[in-house]
């Protein structure tokens, strides 16, 4: 028995020490290669395939400067104004999404765009109950602090641009920009932008190119934000903001 034992905590050691030093190794690579594919493109096609519809994965990394400035600031702007300030995790927000939920017994998301980040790139879509999704969401957890620490703010709105889902089988801005509207990313416009940003939480059923009344009026909500916020910061922008604050 104590063989087996001391086999047992080998195997789970090594299991461990895999997991993390394979983990980081990734997020590390990510912080400078192109992601070319998500754990959700790839449930999506079967999920196209099971139901014999037509395969369609519509995905072309670019990168953020060839992005229309206006969609990272649109997206901050409906997703997650506290993206700049949070270390991955948005605790004001949270708690409001618990007290509404305990007040008036409604559920409202409170992921920040770092750890919607995290979900897309490394880990897969689950139940929102059980003990899977506590499972998926310490592992989501862990995967927010690791990107938060090897990545700056402008890589992972980078790779949140690049991997979200925006329609049915289109995943990042380019893609969108191409199917949606006609065009490259970078010739996106102000409204287009705001149009795709509040799409997010579900690009399946609120279509960029075809909005419904519902979605006008929260495209003219985005628009006063992205007005008030101004724009997306540069890295150069973010750095001399953070050692103007140092001294």
């Amino acid at each position: 028995m104590t063989k087996i034992f001391s086999f047992i905590k080998k195997t789970i050691m090594w299991v461990l020490i895999a997991f993390f030093g394979s983990s980081i190794l990734a997020v590390f690579a990510y912080k400078y290669i192109p992601i070319p594919c998500s754990p959700l493109m790839f449930i999506r096609c079967f999920q196209q395939v099971k139901a014999g519809e037509k395969l369609k994965m519509k995905h072309d990394w670019v990168p953020l400067d060839s992005i229309s400035p206006d969609l990272p600031l649109a997206v901050w702007s409906s997703e997650d104004q506290n993206f700049l300030n949070h270390n991955g995790f948005d605790f004001t927000a949270i708690e409001q999404a618990l007290r509404e939920k305990e007040e008036r017994g409604r559920k409202r998301g409170a992921s920040t765009i770092s750890q919607q980040t995290a979900k897309n790139v490394f880990l897969w879509p689950t139940a929102s109950s059980g003990k899977s999704a506590w499972f998926r969401k310490g592992l989501e957890a862990y995967f927010t602090i690791l990107i938060e620490f090897f990545w700056d703010k402008q890589r992972i709105m980078e790779v949140y641009l690049n991997t979200i889902e925006m329609g049915d089988g289109i995943y990042g801005a380019e893609a969108v920009a191409e199917e949606h509207f006609g065009v490259s990313a970078i010739n996106l416009t102000r409204n287009q932008c705001a149009l795709i940003a509040i799409s997010l939480p579900n690009p399946r059923l609120m279509k960029s190119n075809n909005p419904s009344r519902y979605m006008y009026r929260r495209q003219s909500w985005c628009l006063k934000q992205m007005r008030w916020l101004g724009h997306f910061p540069t890295r150069e922008e973010e750095a001399a903001k953070n050692e103007a604050e140092k001294e």
